[in-house]
């Protein structure tokens, strides 16, 4: 049983990771308001892959939340932070998905997105320290993300320059841009 449900959690946590990635790929292209949902469901899913360590699941969003508020954050594994994260990622997406006249913002998709990363890479953390997730940090699997991950990274950091060249990857590699990009301990340089 313990087997299985490690395997459950461990794929819960990818579709953390696929969800991020949308979610990324989203506010690249000024879909603000998808952007907003797709962080929401990175984070709902690897809440999911916490809580499947417990054999918890919820058919209920409130269920499966209040179960990891109430046995991870409570406690301690994680910091208070992320049920601050958690709470403003769902209002966001609420009102993204069903308030008619809601216009989301850049700056409100940047920030969930930025909040998303931080709660993704801490749930990350805990699996590795679980022993859940084997792989190594920076297997060719999970370079490409990191590489995503590392160009979002500029972009925040510089983000009115970036904003003329974010609407593709094409666009950086035809106008022969190059940039170097620290990804942990693997350096890369983009042209």
């Amino acid at each position: 049983m313990a087997g299985s449900l490690t395997a459950l959690s461990a794929h819960r946590f990818g579709r953390a990771r696929e969800e991020l990635q949308t979610a990324e790929l989203l506010l690249k292209n000024a879909n603000f308001r998808s952007s907003i949902n797709r962080s929401y469901y990175a984070i709902f899913h690897a809440i999911r892959a916490v809580n499947a360590l417990d054999g918890f699941d919820s058919s209920k969003h409130s269920g499966v939340i209040s179960h990891f508020n109430q046995e991870y954050v409570k406690t301690g594994v994680f910091e208070r932070e992320a049920s601050k994260i958690i709470r403003n990622a769902s209002e966001l997406r609420e009102q993204a998905d069903y308030e008619d006249f809601y216009e989301a913002t850049q700056e409100e998709a940047a920030e969930v997105f930025i909040q998303t990363e931080r709660f993704i890479a801490e749930v990350e953390r805990y699996l590795q320290e679980q022993k859940i997730l084997n792989e190594p940090r920076f297997s060719n699997i999970f370079i490409e993300k990191r590489v995503s991950s590392c160009l979002v990274s500029l972009e925040r950091s510089s983000f009115f320059l970036f904003a003329a060249f974010r609407y593709s990857l094409q666009n950086f590699r035809n106008a022969k841009l190059g940039f170097l990009c620290k990804v942990g301990n693997l350096n890369t340089a983009f042209l």
